[in-house]
């Protein structure tokens, strides 16, 4: 038997609902280092990033750039991933501070009661995710589960543990300006339509990037599934 065909034999007979891990939640940062009150939040956001059971991301944004300091790690699609939470959670305009927990929720970045409340309340929540299994460094599979209309989308992401940039222009001149799981290489790795399937994971952009495999429903859509590879 060839081995695609053998390989496909192998996902089909996943079964659903296989038991899988609880996933961790999924807390993200829009954020940006020539943003005066952003700073402020970066200490919380690090402690957060290191509680169990959470995955704590950080995305630069670019949209404030103009105020004299250019972002070191904004990518105009970390902006328009923020603006798709914008349009799903019926807000009036992007803005920073900004933490988005599970695609589902939101709230100021410096309302740190607010936050640890919705974190308290996704790790409760039930859950019935997909199995996500790493298969070497350069295939992920993704199992059966319910994906809800419109299917969702696998995200790969990479993130940097810790950053430290010094800030030479803009509100923030002379700061510095220490971030923590900093997101540096986000790319499509195809659909899922609830059924298993594998997905091919591109080369490191960078050495030294952890990697984290997130199924999300599109456009801003709740996460289904976060994985990260076993240490």
């Amino acid at each position: 038997m060839p081995k695609a065909a053998l390989f496909s034999l192998i996902l089909l007979a996943w079964p659903v609902g296989a038991a899988a891990a609880k996933p961790p939640v999924l807390v993200e940062l829009f954020t940006a280092q020539g943003c005066a009150s952003c700073a402020d939040a970066n200490p919380y956001f690090a402690k957060l990033a290191d509680r169990p059971g959470v995955l704590a991301l950080t995305f630069s944004v670019d949209y404030w750039d103009y105020l004299g300091w250019t972002d070191t790690f904004a990518r105009p699609e970390f902006t328009e991933r923020q603006k798709a939470y914008v349009t799903r959670l019926k807000l009036r305009e992007p803005y920073t501070p900004q933490i988005v927990i599970e695609g589902r929720e939101q709230a100021q970045g410096l309302k740190t009661a607010e936050v640890d409340r919705l974190v308290r309340a996704a790790a409760a929540a039930p859950k019935n995710p997909p199995d996500i299994r790493f298969v070497g460094a350069r295939r992920v599979d993704v199992g059966s589960g319910r994906a809800g209309k419109g299917g969702a989308d696998v995200w790969l992401i990479r993130y940097d543990p810790r950053a430290e940039v010094q800030v030479r222009a803009g509100d923030n001149r002379g700061e510095t300006v220490v971030q923590k799981n900093v997101v540096r290489q986000m790319e499509r790795l195809g659909a899922w339509r609830g059924r298993p399937q594998a997905y091919r994971i591109p080369p490191m952009a960078e050495e030294g990037l952890k990697t984290a495999i997130v199924v999300q429903q599109p456009r801003g859509g709740r996460v289904l599934g976060v994985a990260e590879p076993r240490s």
